[in-house]
């Protein structure tokens, strides 16, 4: 649902008699303010905003986590709505969510998640898309930056259209030409390097620590996705990039995914796109993580 005033989502939702008695400024997030929000019947409601030019933003995101949910393999936050308000002098646009009372963690936690994230990668994604096997439905984010979904029948093609290229040619400045030969003949060779015979997946597309929560079920929830349709190891891979989840994650998923072998051999080529939209989005100290996979692929 989208609505054109909060005070319409929150009546919408919830009844005439709604009223916020309480809003809190939430820590997290680099791109989006966080607010709970606690309403006269004493329950709270987790409220995302950003300017109301960024609507799309919360509109993709809201897409990522039905997708997820839709798999009914791992949980995420209830979707309330989506919409803009033309408050706060020049509007805003925001993403209502289920507020999430955070718990301890159970004592089988990191074996749970694994589980539940391969039973996500192994969820059908026939409904998800048309027109090829990996993509989406429609374009997203990747943090504050546009991520295509174009629909292609082979994995290799989308990595490099999708993902690898946009993503250089956006970074064009930070490299000479040296690298520019090297980066044309790593895109060029993509199909020395990946799987071929790739299975689709349904991924959470931006798989840290920082996106996943523990629910009052004390198990781990998804949140902010930039979900799409392409290799579970890109996700695995992800969860390796900045710190790591403790080893038994790792056994557990990789026993029961069936992992294909030589998957070290590909982590950092799936990294590089991630650190290529950090480069655009923050700057010349990724410049160096970014040189150091190209230069690990292709002398």
């Amino acid at each position: 649902m989208q609505f054109t005033s909060l005070a319409s989502a929150l009546t919408s939702i919830f009844g005439q008699d709604v009223s916020i008695t309480r809003t809190d400024r939430l820590s997290g997030g680099d791109i989006n303010k966080a607010y709970g929000l606690t309403l006269a019947d004493g329950s709270h409601v987790f409220m995302k905003a950003n300017a109301k030019k960024n609507a799309s933003f919360f509109t993709a995101e809201a897409e990522g986590l039905y997708a997820i949910a839709s798999t009914k393999t791992i949980a995420t936050p209830k979707i309330l709505c989506t919409g803009t308000d033309d408050g706060e002098q020049v509007g805003y646009s925001f993403l209502l969510l289920e507020f999430i009372e955070g718990a301890a963690k159970r004592r089988d936690y990191w074996e749970t998640f694994a589980h539940e994230l391969s039973e996500l990668h192994k969820a059908s994604t026939e409904p998800l898309l048309s027109g090829g096997r990996f993509g989406f439905a429609s374009d997203n984010f990747i943090g504050a930056r546009g991520q295509k979904n174009t629909p292609h029948d082979n994995w290799i093609d989308f990595f490099r259209d999708e993902r690898l290229l946009p993503q250089f040619m956006a970074a064009e400045k930070y490299f000479d030409q040296k690298d520019q030969e090297k980066i044309q003949k790593l895109v060029d060779h993509l199909d020395d390097f990946l799987l071929k015979d790739e299975k689709p997946s349904l991924i959470h597309g931006d798989l840290w620590s920082g996106n996943v929560i523990t629910g009052a079920d004390g198990k781990a929830w998804l949140i902010d996705p930039a979900a799409y349709v392409g290799s579970a190891e890109a996700d695995i891979a992800m969860t390796e990039l900045f710190g790591g989840f403790p080893e038994v994650f790792y056994e557990t998923y990789k026993d029961e995914a069936k992992m294909q072998a030589g998957y070290e051999d590909r982590r950092d080529l799936y990294n590089l796109y991630q650190l290529l939209n950090h480069l655009n989005m923050f700057g010349a100290g990724y410049l160096e993580a970014v040189k150091s996979i190209v230069s690990e692929y292709i002398d």
